[in-house]
């Protein structure tokens, strides 16, 4: 792992802990970047900035006021920030008849909700520098697929969200971007690619012929916020193995 500077871009990973953020939270240090691991598993989240000489964060990112808290912490330790990852997320496949209220509403503040608190601190803590941020979609909301109601309709709103963030805040240089994965393997949805009917079901529905791993997401996610790519915002980028836009199934 590369010496880290204090002139290195500072990231702020929310959701650090989980499968895409952890490969997320490495591929940034491997690069040479400071990074900020957040997350609300203290051990977890101190773990692995232990691991990556991070600065550890541990908050709850469903908290507006706490996610504020925590995005100024880590601007203050890293003297300015350049941009923050959300990788908070959840899956939930089922119809909505069978969906229950609290299942729904857990849905919406752990995918949705943990968006906008995200986009509510960048807001308020990256206005006088500028900077990038990047939430997490699926291609579930891009187009239809069965049992997804719950999901889709909270990804469906952090599709919005990003294109919304995105024109308010191209101003003050502020760049929104999201990404739109497929299924992705990691230990979330572990029932879906572990059992042999599902996932060959699900195998069949993306044309590149199999599933996703972490770093596919991670490696989309570090692209977009870096500083090069600063003529980028508002879009969703799609990274499923051709899932949403191709029609080869």
């Amino acid at each position: 792992m590369p010496a880290v500077t204090e002139s290195a871009p500072a990231y702020l990973v929310v959701g650090a802990t989980g499968g895409i953020g952890s490969d997320l939270t490495r591929l940034l240090a491997e690069r040479g970047d400071r990074v900020g691991v957040a997350g609300r598993n203290e051990n977890a989240v101190r773990a692995l900035a232990d691991e990556i000489q991070g600065f550890p964060v541990i908050f709850d990112a469903t908290d507006v006021e706490a996610t504020d808290a925590a995005v100024r912490e880590a601007r203050e330790h890293f003297g300015g920030l350049h941009g923050i990852a959300n990788c908070v997320g959840s899956v939930l496949l089922k119809p909505a008849h069978l969906t229950k209220p609290d299942e729904w509403s857990e849905t919406l503040a752990t995918n949705l909700g943990s968006a906008f608190a995200v986009v509510h601190a960048a807001g308020q803590s990256m206005r006088s520098g500028g900077g990038s941020v990047v939430l997490v979609a699926t291609a579930a909301a891009r187009i239809g697929l069965p049992n997804h109601e719950a999901i889709a309709a909270a990804k469906g709103g952090v599709i919005a969200l990003t294109r919304s963030a995105a024109a308010t805040y191209a101003p003050a240089g502020i760049r929104f971007n999201a990404v739109a994965p497929g299924l992705v393997r990691t230990s979330a949805t572990e029932r879906i690619w572990s059992n042999e009917a599902s996932a060959k079901t699900s195998m069949g529905m993306h044309p590149l012929g199999r599933f996703g791993e972490p770093r596919d997401i991670a490696n989309a996610i570090a692209w977009l916020l870096e500083p090069d790519q600063g003529w980028i915002t508002g879009q969703v980028l799609g990274v499923d193995g051709g899932l949403a836009d191709l029609k080869l199934r």
